[in-house]
Order: C-alpha cells, then sequence, then structure tokens
C-alpha cells in the first residue's frame, strides 16, 4: 500500500467548526465512513510549551454516533442543569472578557454630548 492509498481511506470531512475557549480549542467535525454514515469528533487541543521551548499540542478525542447523539445529549443537558442549580452564587455568574469588561467600565459615556463645548 503507497501513501496515496492510507490517505484515500480516511474518513470524509463534512463540517468543522473549531470553538476557541481560552487555552483550549474545541474542533466539532461532522465525518462521513466509507459507508456514508455521518459522525461526529469533539476534539480539545490544548497547546504547551515544552521543556525544550518548542510547542506541542495536547489533545483528546471523542467519537459520537448518530445512534448515541440523544443519549450524549440528555446526558449532558442533564450534568449542565446539575451544574446551574448547584454552583455556589460566585461560580454561577457568566464569565465575562477581557473585552467586555473594558467597555462595561467606560459605559457612562453620553457620545451625544462629544460634539458639544
Amino acid at each position: 500500500m503507497d501513501d496515496f492509498e492510507k490517505y484515500d481511506d480516511r474518513p470524509e470531512e463534512l463540517f468543522s467548526k473549531p470553538v476557541k475557549a481560552g487555552k483550549r480549542t474545541y474542533f466539532f467535525d461532522v465525518k462521513a465512513t466509507r459507508d456514508g454514515e455521518q459522525y461526529l469528533t469533539i476534539t480539545e487541543s490544548k497547546r504547551k510549551i515544552d521543556r525544550d521551548g518548542s510547542f506541542s499540542y495536547e489533545k483528546h478525542k471523542i467519537f459520537l454516533y448518530r445512534e448515541d447523539f440523544d443519549k450524549f445529549l440528555a446526558g449532558m443537558h442533564e450534568a449542565l442543569d446539575y451544574i446551574a442549580e448547584n454552583a455556589p452564587a460566585e461560580a454561577a455568574k457568566p464569565a465575562r472578557s477581557d473585552k467586555e469588561e473594558a467597555s462595561s467600565s467606560y459605559s457612562d459615556v453620553n457620545f451625544d454630548d462629544l460634539g458639544e463645548k
């Protein structure tokens, strides 16, 4: 088997959505088997600095098949509901980005007054 044949057997990628979240990036990839069955891979990727100063990526991957979608979502919703109902008061507040923090600290500015002297 030559290198071309190896790559030709890879699953077909139909859709990809990267989501950056702090130091991690999550990839939601829809792929299809040779038989056309679609499945989802969820990959967590975190960049690490190695001892020699070079970068590498630590990756964890979940393969989620169509027959498991409903059960997976039900379990995830149940876990998220538990967190929402049982999180300490401070942890329950939504996280704000630095951009939101900066813009909210200037919310007293009245732009109509800027042109007046």
